[in-house]
């Protein structure tokens, strides 16, 4: 995998894989995660790792530094940079396909949502219609005033 920076208004990525390349839009609503993004490749972080987790019909996660060169079967995932990067989660982006967000670990172990230094997975499922995804953040509106209702 080898990260080029396209420095423009809207702030693109370009993902080089064996299978294709794939353009990625970094948001300015999350500036550390953005930044953080921006910086690895120009330090080489991101040269020669693999996507070492794939699940049909959600994602792909890439980002582990102990994948460069790993041996077949080798447990991958923990790696990183030494550091987290504060949770940025803004309810006007969404998971839909093609969407890249952080990877975390899960909340029993990190209450606060710190993402990787590094590793990121890329949405891969199904395309959504704009019927759908207006569903989808109509749900997560009702969610989450449930989830308020509940703790008052």
């Amino acid at each position: 995998m080898t990260v080029h920076i396209n420095p423009t208004e809207e702030c693109l990525i370009q993902i080089e894989t064996s299978m294709g390349n794939m353009l990625v839009k970094l948001y300015h609503e999350t500036p550390l995660h953005r930044d953080n993004i921006l910086k690895l490749p120009e330090q080489g972080f991101y040269d020669d790792l693999i996507f070492h987790r794939v699940i049909n019909n959600f994602m792909i996660q890439g980002g582990d530094p102990n994948s460069k060169n790993a041996a077949s079967g080798a447990p991958l995932g923990s790696g990183g940079p030494s550091y987290t990067i504060p949770a940025e989660f803004n309810k006007n982006l969404i998971h839909k396909k093609g969407a890249l967000a952080a990877a975390r670990t899960g909340d029993q172990v990190n209450p606060e949502k710190k993402s990787s230094g590094s590793q990121f997975y890329i949405v891969h499922g199904n395309k959504q219609n704009e019927n759908a995804i207006t569903r989808i953040e109509d749900q997560k509106d009702l969610n989450i005033q449930k989830i308020k209702e509940n703790l008052c």
